[in-house]
């Protein structure tokens, strides 16, 4: 995909939601970087449903840390992975209570340092919580990157990379939101929807498959 292509890219998608959103549910940077982390081979929506009424009782470290392994565990059991992912967020919570004064650090090293917590993940705590311009690459961002040109790479931190680099910066601080969602509701993994697709014609891919009658 050429620069100008990319910019018109980006345009288009912001035209269309000027102030996209991630589609976990949080109210503080505890609650998005918890939510974050039990995210993973899980549906936002499946997360959303068990932090709901996990919040409503324990939403700081030490409230998780309060409640205790199987009781995190009785509040999270409906998302998979569920076992591993109470036992990483447990040892997050001690870590923050214990070296971070409970607060959630701004940078990534102390990010990535947390149990559970890797690079896109604090790609997303950076991005969300605090407007850092940072590319969080999931299977949707890896899958565009390729498919449309925007950024091809074999492994997603290459595809980070380029997305940081060609990306316009003016629109990179909302670019992964964009992403995300044009990769969830309309370039899927199986059948992209082309001809329903907004950017299409700066896509390298194009439709192969004829639109459904």
């Amino acid at each position: 995909m050429k620069r100008a292509a990319i910019k018109a890219f980006f345009a288009t998608l912001q035209a269309a939601n000027p102030n996209p959103q991630t589609e976990l549910a949080y109210s503080s940077v505890f609650e998005l970087l918890a939510a974050v982390l039990l995210s993973a081979q899980a549906t936002d929506v499946g997360v959303n449903k068990a932090t709901r009424r996990l919040f409503a009782v324990a939403n700081t470290p030490q409230k998780i840390l309060d409640l205790g392994l199987d009781g995190l565990e009785s509040y999270i059991k409906t998302i998979g992975l569920y076992h591993s992912k109470a036992k990483h967020l447990m040892q997050t919570c001690r870590i923050l209570v214990d070296q971070h004064g409970g607060v959630v650090p701004r940078t990534r090293e102390a990010l990535e340092a947390l149990p559970g917590v890797g690079r896109k993940t604090a790609n997303v705590v950076l991005n969300v919580a605090f407007g850092e311009p940072t590319m969080a690459v999931d299977t949707h961002l890896f899958r565009l990157g390729n498919r449309t040109g925007l950024a091809p790479g074999k492994t997603p931190l290459e595809v980070e990379r380029k997305l940081l680099k060609r990306i316009p910066p003016e629109y990179l601080v909302d670019a992964h939101h964009w992403l995300i969602l044009h990769g969830r509701y309309v370039c899927k993994a199986r059948q992209p929807l082309c001809w329903q697709c907004a950017v299409s014609e700066y896509c390298d891919f194009k439709a192969k498959t004829p639109r459904p009658a």
